[in-house]
């Protein structure tokens, strides 16, 4: 267990020494047990490239079970202990995830930890990310239009859905009504980027800033929105493919830890424990 939570440190601050500074360890000891690691399996696990620290196809392999073999492990010693983890994590996410996050994946984590405390706060992806946003959080769950495959920060990818209530007739429809975030939502861009496209005449009928108020106006029969289809309400309808509904594509899901504390344990188990619940 110890040489698996060298590894996925080691890759999550890209650096053995950072690791090895959560962990209470020396830079070399971090070294050796990555190297205890590959000579048990008989493969290299990291490469070096330049400044960065890339996983090989057999440590990208590990690591995806090491994260969730280390969370479950950390699940299990909490629950049937005491926990000992004790500290503060600021967690910003998309407003879009609330309704989804905070009651099942952030609600399972602070029953795990009780003695860490959580600040939640929701927001726009673009207002998380902006230099205001990443001063005043140290996890960021954020979505982005087009991210890199590569970084260790993305999670998954998801796909958009356009979504209403059910008993909401969408065949008669001449002109899209849309319920959408304010400016600078990616779902609302992407909706309205592909309806022009098409060519397809829509009008925004409500702008509200978070999922409950947009949920309500659905549930109300006043029009359609677009949502990541893992945090669509089991009270709406994903609608199925249609001419005036045209396919919005996926969007990427990146989680960002962002506090220069390394020795802060309840930000990285957070981060740990929100990306294995979202892979």
């Amino acid at each position: 267990m110890e040489l698996l939570r060298s590894l996925v440190t080691v890759v999550e601050f890209n650096s053995f020494t950072k690791a090895g500074e959560l962990l209470g360890r020396s830079q070399p000891a971090i070294s050796l047990q990555i190297n205890r690691l590959e000579q048990i399996l008989d493969e290299k696990l990291l490469i070096r490239d330049g400044k960065n620290i890339v996983l090989s196809d057999a440590g990208e392999q590990l690591y995806d079970y090491a994260t969730q073999i280390l969370s479950l492990n950390d699940l299990a010693v909490s629950q049937c202990s005491k926990s000992t983890v004790v500290g503060k994590v600021r967690l910003g996410i998309p407003s879009e995830f609330a309704t989804v996050l905070l009651p099942k994946i952030v609600g399972r984590f602070a029953k795990a930890y009780p003695n860490v405390t959580l600040e939640v706060n929701c927001e726009l992806s673009k207002n998380l990310l902006s230099r205001t946003g990443k001063n005043a959080h140290d996890v960021i769950l954020a979505l982005q239009n087009n991210p890199d495959p590569s970084t260790n920060e993305l999670v998954k990818m998801d796909d958009l859905v356009w979504v209403s209530s059910a008993e909401f007739d969408t065949q008669k429809l001449s002109v899209t009504p849309l319920i959408v975030a304010p400016h600078g939502c990616i779902y609302r861009e992407r909706a309205i980027k592909l309806l022009d496209k098409i060519k397809q005449p829509w009008q925004i009928v409500y702008n509200i800033p978070d999922l409950t108020g947009i949920q309500y106006a659905i549930q109300e029969g006043l029009g359609v929105t677009v949502l990541a289809k893992s945090t669509v309400p089991d009270s709406l309808k994903i609608l199925p493919p249609a001419p005036q509904f045209p396919d919005l594509g996926s969007v990427g899901i990146s989680l960002t830890t962002l506090s220069g504390n390394t020795k802060n344990r309840a930000l990285y188990l957070l981060a740990e424990f929100l990306k294995t619940s979202l892979a």
